[in-house]
């Protein structure tokens, strides 16, 4: 026998996602409907509604000067980090406080906690309730003093506040979000003339503080103007200070004294030179040298009269002549000395008489310059504060309103939200409940996934059979006989004989995984229904004689088993329960206690012998067995049977244990006709969305079978 098809869990089907949501459709929609419920509740009941108002505020970055000064205060930037402070700015506590001032915020509920009723419960309750578990003190709240009041005012307004740009421009909007239109408007409109306030407020203490400074600042510069003046005209009143005029008439002076003075240098210089010449001359006693040094004419005449030594004699009037020359040429010399002197003199008197006058002049011009300088400062002062002074009365802000906040609209709660929400919740909800549901259902509800998981065909779906007590059965095929129970048992039988067409299976063996899972009543109920055959002999064995149920559903007679009947301490014809007395339609062999072990009784050569005389006597044979993985009775006894069906309870059974099961019995070479699904719920089929898997008997049944 093929093994049963593996699953490939990696494929996703999507197909079997969507009839498993379907199937669950009821439940998805009373989740649907539930959260729908509860949104509407919130909505309409529990939901407070708050209305938001916006302000939209311009800023001028481009504002046209009304006269050309330069203002101390520069307008807003419009970079990108000066409009978010910007914004900033209108969250500051600062501003929010004067806006909690104005419109006395401190006295409404909304702002202000402490003024609100008691909740029933709330989390400070949990809070405390865990410190008391822990064992911690519970802070006792201080006194509400107007300034905690004030705070949370404003703590509870800048929640409500919520400023931003609009994207490309210089336009800022104040968002306000409160439990009333017309107290969101009043905010709204309160805060932007706060801002504007605020910056015309900004620029004037800035000019009220620049002209403080700048008038501080000129008497300073002043003062300091007027000692530097006053030094001026004090270097000027010393007696020897001379004009840069007479400066320049001593550097004339003291030019000509160096050019007189060099004149002078040349004469001594050159007078120095003759005396010396002459002198040499002199000594040297030689009359060409003489006369060379002398030039005079007169010598040159007295040289002619004779010759040199005539001419040279000491009494002679020559040397006399040379002699006054030579004095003659030593004074010149000392007159050019003398007055050498007295120009050099005069030119070093000169020099220090301009050094001393420079350096004075030097320090009169920086001296001036640094009067210039504090006199510029002083002027630029003296404008800015005028300026500042003008500016004074003609401050405006850098922004201006839009459009002023008119009414609040309607924000919180918004149905159409909140119960699309809630119906997407209750969709997703329902629809992980069912998806959870079935990936936890570890049972088989149709016969399409008992025969994908097994391998096998399903040859029955057997509903629960509506009776309290075991003993009801055999009554209720009996007086039901168009029941769907007893249909279902009809079909059971079709298919179990069809299953071998060429040889209809005789001995037929009813089993399943664990106990309680149907398969003696649908045994009972399976012979009882070919006893209704024309003709037709058909015997009920008990084989699960460890738990011997059989006499729970057939009245005590008192006779021997099926055990007795194998070890020959019976007869058959005491053995067996005639239908009459087993008020069935098929003779009864019971089940009994014995000492022998089940499955050896089952393997040996007697019981195969005693099944031999049965099938020569009786047309059908019908054995309950035990359940496969309990004991191995049923693998045993299967051995000598046509065909077994496999009983899986419905939505009951195990897929593991069912597979366990039918594994077992593959491991001896066992054939198994069918499977049957057993103790089918319609009502259930219906509730999970299987209606239709399970065909007639939960769409049709009111109409063609007897309830």
């Amino acid at each position: 026998m093929a093994a049963p098809p593996v699953p490939e869990d990696d494929e996703i089907d999507l197909l079997g996602l969507v009839r498993t949501l379907w199937r669950g459709k009821w439940l998805i929609g009373l989740c649907a409907a539930l959260t729908l419920l509860i949104g509407g509740y919130y909505v309409y009941e529990l939901a407070v509604p708050r209305y938001a108002a916006s302000t939209s505020l311009a800023l001028e970055v481009d504002r046209a000067q009304v006269v050309d000064l330069q203002e101390v205060v520069s307008g807003v930037s419009s970079d990108s980090q000066a409009m978010q402070t910007e914004l900033e700015l209108l969250k500051s506590r600062v501003l929010l406080g004067q806006v909690v001032d104005r419109l006395d915020l401190t006295s409404d509920a909304e702002f202000n906690a402490r003024l609100r009723p008691e909740p029933a419960f709330s989390t400070e309750d949990l809070k405390n309730l865990a410190r008391q578990v822990l064992g911690r003190p519970i802070p006792v709240p201080g006194p509400d003093t107007p300034e905690a009041a004030r705070n949370r005012a404003i703590g509870a307004l800048g929640g409500a506040i919520s400023p931003s740009i609009l994207r490309g421009t210089y336009v800022f909007t104040i968002r306000v979000v409160t439990e009333n239109a017309g107290k969101s408007a009043r905010i709204a409109n309160t805060l932007a003339a706060v801002y504007l306030e605020d910056q015309v407020r900004s620029k004037l203490e800035a000019t009220e503080g620049a002209v403080t400074w700048l008038s501080e600042r000129l008497v300073e510069l002043e003062a300091e103007l007027q000692e530097r003046e006053d030094a001026i005209e004090a270097l000027r009143a010393e007696a020897d200070f001379v004009s840069p005029e007479g400066l320049a008439a001593l550097n004339t002076q003291a030019r000509e004294a160096r050019g007189r003075l060099d004149l002078a240098r040349a004469d001594a210089a050159a007078a120095a030179a003759r005396v010396a010449e002459l002198e040499a001359a002199r000594t040297a006693g030689d009359l060409e040298a003489l006369l060379a040094a002398a030039s005079d004419p007169t010598l040159e005449r007295l040289a002619e009269r004779g010759p040199a030594a005539e001419v040279l004699a000491a009494d002679g009037a020559f040397l006399a002549r040379y002699d006054q020359i030579a004095e003659r040429a030593g004074s010149d010399l000392a007159r050019s000395q003398a007055s050498l002197a007295a120009l050099e003199d005069t030119a070093a008197r000169l020099d220090g008489d301009i050094a001393e006058q420079s350096e004075q002049i030097g320090r009169l011009q920086q001296m001036m310059r640094e009067r210039d300088a504090v006199s510029t400062l002083y002027e630029t002062f003296l404008t800015r504060l005028r300026e500042t002074t003008v500016q004074q009365g003609i401050q405006q802000a850098d922004a201006r309103v839009l459009s002023e906040a008119t009414g609040g609209s309607l924000v919180e709660p918004r149905a159409s939200r909140v119960l699309a929400l809630s119906l997407i919740l209750g969709l997703m909800l329902g629809g992980g409940i069912v998806l959870l549901r079935e990936a936890l259902r570890n049972g088989f509800r149709t016969s399409d996934e008992l025969s994908a998981a097994t391998g096998l065909e399903v040859i029955g779906q057997i509903p629960v059979i509506p009776i309290r007590r075991r003993r009801q059965l055999v009554p209720y095929l009996n007086d039901k006989p168009n029941a769907a129970a007893t249909e279902a048992i009809r079909n059971l039988r079709t298919s179990i004989l069809m299953s071998n067409i060429d040889t209809p299976p005789q001995v037929i063996a009813f089993t399943s995984s664990v106990p309680g899972e149907g398969k003696t009543t649908d045994a009972i109920a399976v012979a009882h229904n070919l006893g209704g055959l024309e003709g037709k002999r058909v015997l009920l064995l008990e084989g699960d004689v460890r738990r011997r149920t059989f006499s729970q559903y057939f009245p005590e007679t008192g006779r021997p088993g099926l055990l007795s009947l194998m070890s020959g301490e019976a007869a058959l014809e005491a053995a067996v329960v005639p239908a009459a007395e087993a008020g069935i339609r098929a003779d009864v062999i019971m089940g009994e206690k014995s000492a022998v072990n089940a499955a050896d009784a089952f393997a040996s050569q007697r019981f195969r012998d005693l099944l031999e005389t049965l099938r020569g006597r009786y047309d059908y044979i019908v054995i309950d067995t035990p359940p496969v993985l309990v004991v191995p009775d049923a693998r045993v006894i299967g051995q000598t049977c046509d065909a077994i069906v496999y009983c899986v309870q419905w939505d009951r059974t195990p897929r593991p244990q069912v597979l366990d099961g039918l594994r077992e019995l593959r491991s001896v070479n066992l054939h198994v006709a069918g499977t049957a699904l057993t103790k089918i719920d319609p009502r259930g089929m219906k509730r999970y969305g299987y209606g239709g898997k399970y065909g007639a008997y939960a769409r049709y049944g009111n109409k063609y079978y007897q309830q």
